[in-house]
């Protein structure tokens, strides 16, 4: 009956293409496993064409130095270096790249290159709210306005992104602790949504940083609890779960055994890298562990009735973890691990609806084989040239399980409420309710909110709100919604509030 629906739903030859923009250049796209960002993130991907010159600093918006900067050179000093400077850039000047050294040509006074020289002394910020670089005379991001001094990790989104007034933030804030006080009154046990949230989890991060500060960071999670906090959602009308560190045991329903071991040695060093883009540090392990240990038991929550939703604000995520490999920011598959865990607590059937921007390739690869757990998603995939490459419309599963694997591809970015909603009403929801699960699992990664820096697309708080209500319908209002990517802290902290609260 899924497969029926599958099949006429989704063109197996094509792109899911619901609002046809322009043509979008190839080096926007995937760079081998580790696409999203690269080891040193001087550029998040370079085009496989090595014809190819075209310069994907900002395809993510991993820049260093505004375009609308004007360095003025004297011409006469550039008539000497004029193949040496044609090999520099921003980039390489903001790094203190030795590029001014000439080696065996005739030494000469170098004053006519004070203006070059002053540049290596640049001072930058990172923007709080996307991480990107900014000169240091700047207030504002470049990239997504955010003042320099803002304060949303102490009021999450509720903090202005402009120059802050304080009378205005003061008002704002009483106003917000005001309604806190009121939901306040009202008894935690009477409370239907389950949060998992532990603050060790803040504690994996990048050791050293690179050029840039690296995307999936702890402030993902202090932004969303801010909001929630100040909201008066959590503390408040939410109650929160006690956490657990999944057991050895439990993990390897999901992954190897070589995998599990490769995760846990990371304990032992300072800093590591499972890839390029995927570090640890000592407490990486504990963290994932936590985050997994919280999903799998928010399952077993809802799926016994005593919860009857929750949302797991955890990190690392996981959906891109596969059986035998750590990758894309994740190290174990949270959202795998509940399924089992809600299957262990009675569930007979789980859906698991992924629209994190990034196809969940670990998710898909882990269930690919088994009926009893649906896997659904909606990402950009543009004919396997966006990270991970995976998630064609003809991968539907495998060994007598065909039908259990959907993929709805977007053929490029700027996707938006519109699109999803009609994906939503035309794909997702007929095949869901034909399957008829007793428990549905969001893999919910805000990458393709408006104003993310890898995602680039479209999505706001509302079409996130209208998507879960949407998901409400399917199993009851027993829905586990689990955080994955999603790297603008205004775009995810704005949309995991409108999500929990569709949840109430």
């Amino acid at each position: 009956m899924v497969s029926e629906a599958l099949q006429k739903r989704v063109n197996g030859e094509a792109e899911v293409n619901l609002q046809k923009q322009g043509e979008q250049h190839p080096c926007h796209s995937l760079n081998g496993r580790c696409g999203k960002s690269g080891s040193e993130r001087k550029s998040v991907r370079s085009c496989p064409d090595d014809s190819c010159r075209e310069d994907n600093t900002g395809v993510a918006s991993y820049k260093d130095v505004p375009s609308s900067v004007d360095i003025d050179v004297q011409p006469d000093s550039l008539r000497k270096k004029t193949r040496k400077q044609r090999e520099i850039s921003f980039q390489d000047m903001c790094n203190n790249v030795d590029i001014f050294d000439d080696g065996d040509e005739d030494d000469e006074d170098d004053s006519d290159w004070e203006p070059l020289q002053k540049l290596r002394e640049i001072v930058k910020w990172f923007c709080t709210n996307c991480t990107m670089a900014n000169l240091d005379v700047a207030v504002h991001c470049d990239s997504c306005g955010e003042h320099k001094e803002s304060a949303i990790l102490k009021h999450g989104f509720f903090a202005p992104s402009f120059v802050q007034d304080s009378n205005l933030l003061k008002t704002e804030l009483e106003m917000k602790r005001t309604d806190k006080a009121m939901v306040s009154q009202v008894s935690t046990s009477n409370s239907s949504t389950a949060i998992g949230f532990d603050e060790r989890m803040l504690l994996h991060s990048e050791v050293e940083m690179k050029s840039h500060p690296h995307p999936e960071r702890p402030d993902r999670l202090r932004a969303i609890a801010a909001s929630l906090a100040t909201a008066g959602i959590f503390p408040g009308r939410c109650y929160p779960i006690p956490a657990r560190e999944i057991t050895k045991e439990e993990l390897e329903m999901v992954h190897s055994p070589e995998n599990i071991q490769a995760v846990e040695v990371t304990s032992n060093v300072i800093s590591c890298y499972f890839t390029p883009d995927t570090y640890a540090n000592k407490h990486s392990a504990q963290a994932a562990r936590l985050a997994a240990g919280l999903c799998a038991d928010l399952a077993s929550e809802i799926v016994s009735g005593r919860a009857k939703n929750g949302f797991a604000l955890v990190r690392p995520p996981g959906h891109h973890a596969g059986v035998k490999q750590a990758m894309g920011f994740c190290l174990h598959n949270n959202a795998a691990v509940s399924a089992l865990a809600a299957q262990a607590a009675g569930a007979k059937k789980v859906l698991i609806v992924d629209w994190d921007v990034h196809h969940g390739n670990g998710t898909q690869e882990i269930f690919e084989q088994n009926k009893s757990v649906l896997y659904i998603s909606l990402h950009r995939h543009e004919f396997g040239r966006f990270y991970p490459g995976t998630g064609a419309a003809d991968e539907v599963g495998t060994m007598g399980a065909e039908g259990y694997c959907v993929n709805v591809p977007w053929s490029q970015s700027g996707v938006g409420d519109n699109d999803y909603i009609f994906a939503f009403k035309q794909v997702v929801l007929p095949i869901a309710s034909a399957f008829a699960p007793d428990l549905t699992i969001i893999s919910a990664g805000f990458d393709a909110a408006r104003g993310d820096p890898l995602g680039m697309c479209d999505v706001t708080p509302t079409g996130y709100a209208q998507m879960t209500q949407l998901l409400n319908t399917v199993s009851g209002g027993k829905l586990l919604v689990i955080l994955e990517g999603g790297y603008n802290l205004r775009s995810i902290s704005s949309s995991a509030t409108a999500v929990i609260k569709e949840g109430k």
